[in-house]
């Protein structure tokens, strides 16, 4: 309707005779590139099925301001209703059949659809089936609203009110080509999405209500930190290949046209549905979320997309380069570390990271400092800012936003966060690099079901570097003071020590096996004569303080040892490796976010993996350690190789691969955790046999 808007914004507001809009003058360019004055008083407005034309002719001279309309309408329009009327039909359809107080809305899920025949009413010519046949029936819970469609599946059995909703939406409606398909950009999709799912909830809130009467939206709220998850993600997924007919009715598509999958935005949540409100239900399913989606579409901003894929390929350049350098970390100039108290959110006002002068490199267009490998100290006082950089450090192993302060804080992702961790549970650990005996123990083969803070950090560190970890970081606040240090003093005093401190180990492990360190002190002078390098924070500034430590370091003598043995000769036994019960014939799994993982017989403690940065990261890693306990058919376990299986086949179907909704306990979004927590989530297990290789 341009042309008929272009002529009465042109009007006067007290216009009596509307003569523009009854002459319909039009200036018409012909294929000779001449332009001629053409009279058309019919005005076409584009709709799903054609366009509908308003013929608009004066009544009589007495009426110019009472029009006669004639209204033109596509026949095709008048069959098959309106594209609006269409939109989400079978769902519609399903949840009008139920009861309002319905509990179970098992035709939602099940998605039910009725084939007819060939030569039955309707498009014979549009559905498949021999002639004479009852038609069929076929099961399809995923539903269309225009090129969106949604998948609507049950979380678990408990909570059928509760249904999880994975929408699809054309990579290509969004503006975002293939090269664009990434975790960076399903994460900044998601992070998108939010806002319109918030407006959705405050019209729903009611405070003196709980949410199963209300109704509201769940969508998960990430961190900083950018990671694969089951809740964003791209994926190829089949269009509509039939049209509707009445009631719950379909009819293929049958015209020889190939419609193969599209690439998709896969964003997945759960609606909480009211209680015995059916037609709030509908509206919630049916019209508000639709409409939300529709609403992300229209508005989507490409260009903040484009901005978090481009630092993305920074940060994997970064990455790339790491790999490759004598550099095991990287911290940009700017970076913000200090975290606001109580989140994860940058600090107002905080003092912006800056390099040491000897040490600023560029990597990739950006300049900072660069951590080289060995064995690095941090000190400082009290309250200076050096574990908060070690924390930055370790954040780093992960991919951050826009806005973080740490996205271009780049660490080796084969670092690990290694502290003491009283009581953890210890199978057939080789520890004797640092704990030459035991009374009654065999260090090589180290095992209690609570270790202690030095023989805990000892099988912290030695399964770590048998994990294939390149960096260790350390933190003396959450260290074993005897495991740590043992000064020249104590050791003339006491001649029968069975602990060797790991001052001893740290040039060994980077020298000879590649391992290097970043460590924090603030109370042990004897790291000062055993680190490459020594660097001083200072009111959240950092400077290179090596020479001065040296200098005051240099009347300490290094022990000299003998060289370890880090090898762990040990392979899992499927023995007690089980999801199930002793005597049961179910599993049990059940995810703690006070950091305990629940399964068969086991309850695993995990408090002490300072690299699981979020929540749904526990539930990935039960879902995970499950996965693997069922694909077992042997005496033995090649732990190593069925981990490599398990991130391949992740890889390729998406980590909600491993997802059951059998656990009624275990939430629903998952977050990609590394390899490393998972081996040491097997590790902390206490009724798992290691055999010896």
């Amino acid at each position: 309707m341009k042309r008929l808007k272009n002529k009465l914004l042109k009007m006067e507001n007290d216009t009596a005779t509307y003569t523009e809009m009854y002459n319909g003058t039009m200036c018409v360019v012909l294929p000779s590139g001449q332009e001629d004055t053409v009279y058309d008083s019919c005005y076409y407005c584009p709709g799903s099925h054609g366009e509908y034309g308003f013929d608009i002719t004066q009544t009589h001279k007495l009426a110019q301001d009472a029009p006669t309309v004639v209204i033109s309408v596509p026949a095709e329009h008048i069959i098959n209703g309106t594209e609006e009327d269409t939109e989400l039909k079978r769902l519609k359809y399903h949840l009008l059949q139920m009861e309002n107080d319905t509990k179970t809305y098992d035709e939602m899920y099940e998605g039910r659809a009725y084939l007819p025949p060939d030569g039955a009413p309707g498009k014979p010519d549009l559905c498949r089936g021999a002639p004479g046949e009852s038609g069929e029936e076929y099961r399809d819970n995923v539903y269309y609203h225009g090129d969106v469609s949604v998948e609507i599946s049950s979380t678990h059995k408990l909570a059928k009110d509760k249904p999880t909703l994975t929408y699809h939406i054309p990579a290509d409606s969004l503006g975002i080509v293939d090269a664009n398909v990434t975790t960076a950009a399903a994460d900044y999709c998601l992070r998108a999405f939010a806002p319109y799912i918030d407006r959705l909830n405050d019209a729903l809130c009611n405070r003196s209500r709980p949410d199963n009467e209300n109704g509201k939206y769940y969508l998960h709220r990430p961190g900083g930190e950018v990671v694969k998850r089951n809740t964003a993600y791209f994926a190829p997924c089949p269009v509509r290949d039939y049209e509707y007919g009445h009631g719950d009715t379909v009819w293929l598509i049958d015209d020889g046209v190939e419609r193969p999958p599209k690439m998709c935005l896969c964003i997945r949540l759960q609606v909480q549905l009211p209680k015995r409100k059916l037609r709030k239900t509908i509206q919630m399913l049916c019209r508000d979320l639709p409409e939300a989606v529709d609403e992300f579409v229209t508005f989507f901003d490409p260009t903040g997309l484009f901005a978090a894929v481009a630092l993305s390929q920074r940060q994997s350049a970064i990455r790339a380069w790491l790999k490759r350098s004598e550099y095991c970390a990287f911290i940009a100039n700017g970076s913000i570390l200090p975290r606001s108290k109580g989140t994860d959110l940058p600090m107002e006002d905080a003092v912006p990271f800056s390099s040491v002068p000897d040490d600023e490199i560029e990597v990739c267009g950006v300049r900072g400092m660069g951590i080289k490998r060995g064995v690095t100290v941090v000190t400082g006082g009290g309250y200076s800012g050096k574990s908060t950089l070690l924390d930055a450090i370790s954040a780093g192993i992960y991919d951050h936003v826009l806005g973080d302060g740490r996205e271009l804080v780049i660490t080796d992702d084969d670092a690990v966060t290694v502290s003491a961790e009283d009581g953890r549970a210890v199978r057939s650990v080789n520890i004797s690099p640092f704990v030459k005996w035991l009374p009654g123990g065999d260090t090589k083969r180290f095992s209690t079901d609570h270790a202690s803070g030095s023989t805990s950090q000892a099988a912290n560190i030695m399964e770590a570097v048998d994990c294939g970890a390149r960096l260790l970081l350390i933190d003396e606040d959450r260290s074993a003071t005897n495991f740590m240090i043992r000064d020249g003093m104590m050791k003339s005093l006491i001649k029968r020590e069975p602990l060797t401190p790991f001052t001893d180990r740290a040039q060994e492990l980077s020298h000879l096996h590649g391992v290097s360190t970043i460590l924090v002190i603030g109370g042990s002078g004897e790291y000062l004569a055993v680190a490459d390098r020594v660097y001083m924070m200072d009111e959240y500034r950092i400077c290179d303080v090596t020479e001065r430590a040296k200098e005051i370091s240099s009347h300490i003598t290094p022990q000299n040892i003998d060289p370890a043995d880090i090898s762990q000769p040990r392979t899992l036994s499927a023995s007690g490796f089980s999801s199930y019960p002793d005597g049961k014939t179910s599993e049990r799994l059940e995810v703690s976010d006070l950091g305990f993982i629940i399964i068969g017989d086991e309850k695993i403690d995990v408090r002490g993996l300072h690299d699981i940065v979020a929540p749904r990261q526990l539930d990935a890693l039960g879902f995970m350690l499950r996965e693997l306990m069922i694909t077992q058919n042997g005496a033995t376990v090649d732990i190593r190789a069925s981990v490599d299986e398990l991130y391949d086949k992740i890889a390729r179907e998406g980590l909600d691969t491993v997802y059951s909704s059998y656990f009624t306990t275990c939430e629903r979004f998952l977050d990609l955790p590394r390899k490393y927590e998972l081996y040491a989530v097997i590790s902390r297990m206490r009724r798992t046999v290691w055999d010896e290789k």
